[in-house]
């Protein structure tokens, strides 16, 4: 059973390698990262999109249901190189602010070069843990995640968080990978697997049960995608007849995107 330090520096090296990798030119669709970006969703079509800070790795869109304004200030947690960030900045205008944070080294760099090419001055990018984040209490209107939680280990406490940063009547809207049901047990033992956001995520209904038990209300479920693991995928870590069981158990994964409110 992996510790919950242990955890964190598993998912630092992994995606510091991505951001590394992707830095050397290996794009989102290259065979370095593909569980990684097993989930991703197209940016292409968002305001202010910009491809170099798109690494492939969320699991939503979380911007389209965040309700964000202009002149907001916006927080994106595991903010990676800068993709939810930028499509932010381009919703709260100059008056606004966007703040990301991520606890990789490699992605904060990856992610000052790209503000640095965009020129934006209500930018900032600040290196810290999720469970612990380096913003005031009551800084933020609202937060935005794109399948980072799930690789956090004790998200009752990035909850806490998450609620103790909002300004009253603050909300978030996060994109994150749930379980219905349970996965095999190799796949949840595999390190690799929780880096690659799978075996970190927990069941739907206690992570919608954790974020109001934090305070959060009129926490609602903007999108609920099923999420299909490939033969291939998971030939990776399981044998055939352990996949037959897998898809024969009923349980499954899917990309949801949930909003929350602050009571103010």
């Amino acid at each position: 059973m992996q510790t919950n330090e242990q955890l964190k520096s598993i998912v630092k090296e992994k995606y510091g390698d991505i951001a590394k990798q992707s830095s050397r030119g290996c794009g989102c669709s290259c065979d370095c990262s593909d569980d990684y970006t097993y989930f991703n969703e197209d940016y292409a079509k968002q305001k202010g999109y910009y491809p170099e800070a798109d690494l492939g790795l969320g699991c939503g869109i979380p911007t389209q249901h965040a309700q964000i304004k202009e002149g907001d200030t916006v927080l994106d947690l595991g903010s990676g190189a800068g993709n939810d960030v930028f499509v932010a900045r381009s919703l709260v205008g100059d008056s606004g602010k966007v703040i990301g944070v991520d606890m990789t080294e490699e992605m904060i760099a990856k992610a000052r070069q790209n503000q640095a090419k965009l020129g934006y001055k209500n930018v900032e990018f600040r290196f810290g843990d999720i469970e612990d984040m380096p913003v005031a209490d009551n800084e933020i209107d609202v937060i935005v995640s794109n399948c980072v939680l799930n690789l956090v280990p004790d998200k009752a406490k990035s909850f806490k968080e998450m609620y103790r940063v909002l300004k009253p009547g603050g909300h978030f809207c996060v994109s994150d990978i749930v379980l219905n049901g349970e996965l095999p047990a190799k796949l949840k033992s595999v390190a690799e697997m929780y880096a690659g956001c799978i075996s970190g995520a927990i069941q739907k209904d206690e992570y919608l049960c954790l974020l109001q038990a934090e305070g959060f209300v009129e926490v609602s479920v903007k999108e609920d995608r099923h999420i299909l693991l490939s033969n291939e995928l998971l030939a990776k870590y399981l044998s055939d007849e352990e996949i037959d069981v897998y898809r024969n158990a009923g349980s499954s994964i899917s990309s949801i995107t949930v909003y929350g409110k602050k009571y103010s």
